[in-house]
């Protein structure tokens, strides 16, 4: 293990070119091939959307007690972790079952699949496909168990949250049929939409722990550089569901309030932690594999029991996404289907207007669903406005466009939610004509 760290460390600090920011995965990788990508300056979308309400301390709150004194030693960049940096990074031990099972799997040199799903953190910004920490975590293992097979699966999208997370699960991540899920999301949700988000949160928790695989998860919470994040909102989920968290921001934090280290030394912007920051990273979560690794035979490996919930807990739990080519589609309109990886979705509905071009119709869905919303492209120019209408019933009208923004990004917006599932019909609209306009669908969302 050390060995490794080293090797990756030593890496790190002398890695200076930032890498292309690219969705992998083990079967694919795609690039976007719009003006401005959302990976790259994603920390602008999150700055300017986050709340002060969803932030929190850099206090721990785990649920496992620690020794009332650690021993302070003073952490060096690119050295090991300090005991304090490692008990501030585990900010809940959590059952450690199915993670444990996975190790066995591991030990016998199985095949195991390993799913990393978040936003541009996880798809590697500021550090590249190879010296992210999901790539370099899979490494890890993979020196750890050579006998074994391991599958890397990276899912990371930038400037997407919980709630584009939860609808794109399906497809990106448990169509692989994951034994371990990392989730990382706490610098995407914000806390002016923090109710959905929880909501959200909650219910990926839920898909992920409900499929065949039964796949162990592990939470990790990251930072801005001025401590805005939801990791309290989402450790109390966290907790409620006795799920591991890492917590990069209370370790990292820590150390650089202490002035060990400041800011610049692990990350290039005020979000995303750049190569020696996602070596730092790595080091945490490994550090916290480690520790199972260690106690493996004294691990009670007994499949926990999934608590209870609200209905908010539930109300997305189910949730996925109507992409291009779905039957669920029952006309286009103006729109058009481009094999134009828009936000890095893949193919999406493109319905360019030009001035006086004849409007003959939008979008149309038949779904069955309670909950519905859409995925739609926010641009820097020539964004319109598009008319969405349920059960011919228009429910609302939304802005396409992000003028002086930091780049085009996919966004969401909920549209509609019943008491109970239904069949619904949905037509997606373009306003006007008045002027040249282009509009982007990634996706309708529905549970």
């Amino acid at each position: 293990m050390k060995k490794f760290l080293s090797v990756m460390l030593a890496a790190a600090m002398i890695t200076s070119m930032t890498a292309c920011n690219q969705n992998t995965s083990s079967e694919s990788g795609a690039s976007s091939d719009n003006g401005s990508s959302a990976v790259q300056d994603n920390s602008s979308a999150t700055s300017d959307n986050s709340s002060d309400s969803g932030t929190s301390s850099a206090e721990s709150t785990s649920t496992e007690s620690k020794p009332d004194e650690i021993p302070e030693v003073a952490y060096e960049l690119g050295g090991e972790l300090t005991p304090t940096m490692i008990a501030n990074s585990v900010l809940n031990k959590g059952n450690q079952a199915r993670l444990a099972k996975v190790i066995k799997k591991l030990q016998a040199g199985e095949s195991v699949t390993v799913a990393y799903l978040g936003g541009s953190i996880t798809q590697g910004s500021s550090a590249g496909n190879d010296l992210c920490y999901a790539r370099l975590t899979t490494d890890w293992l993979m020196e750890q168990f050579p006998d074994a097979t391991i599958n890397y699966v990276n899912a990371g999208i930038g400037a997407t949250g919980s709630y584009i997370g939860i609808h794109r699960a399906d497809r990106d991540v448990l169509a692989h049929d994951p034994d371990l899920v990392f989730i990382d999301f706490t610098v995407n949700d914000t806390g002016d939409r923090m109710t959905i988000n929880k909501a959200t949160y909650e219910g990926l928790i839920r898909k992920l722990w409900s499929h065949d695989t039964a796949p162990a998860i592990i939470t990790i919470a990251m930072t801005q550089e001025d401590g805005t994040s939801v990791q309290n909102d989402h450790s109390e989920i966290a907790i409620k569901y006795d799920i591991p968290m890492i917590s990069y921001r209370n370790a990292i934090l820590d150390v650089i309030d202490k002035g060990y280290i400041v800011w610049d030394d692990i990350s290039d912007d005020n979000i995303h932690p750049n190569v020696p920051g996602h070596a730092v990273l790595t080091q945490m979560i490994t550090n916290y594999i480690q520790t199972v690794i260690d106690d493996i035979d004294s691990i009670d490996t007994a499949e926990p029991e999934l608590p209870g919930t609200t209905d908010s807990g539930m109300k997305y739990q189910n949730a996925e996404i109507v992409v291009p080519n779905d039957t669920r589609c029952t006309a286009t309109g103006n729109f058009e289907v481009y094999n134009n990886n828009f936000g890095n979705f893949g193919d999406s509905w493109v319905a360019k207007i030009s001035a006086g071009t004849e409007i003959t119709g939008g979008l149309e869905f038949t779904v069955t669903a309670q909950n519905i919303g859409i995925l739609y492209g926010e641009l820097i120019k020539n964004g319109g406005t598009l008319d969405i209408y349920v059960d011919d019933e228009l429910r609302t009208s939304i802005d396409c466009n992000f003028p002086n923004g930091w780049g085009n990004y996919v966004e969401f917006q909920e549209i509609a939610s019943f008491m109970a599932p239904g069949e619904h019909t949905v037509k997606i609209i373009p306003h006007d004509n008045t002027k040249s306009f282009i509009y982007y669908i990634s996706a309708l969302t529905i549970s």
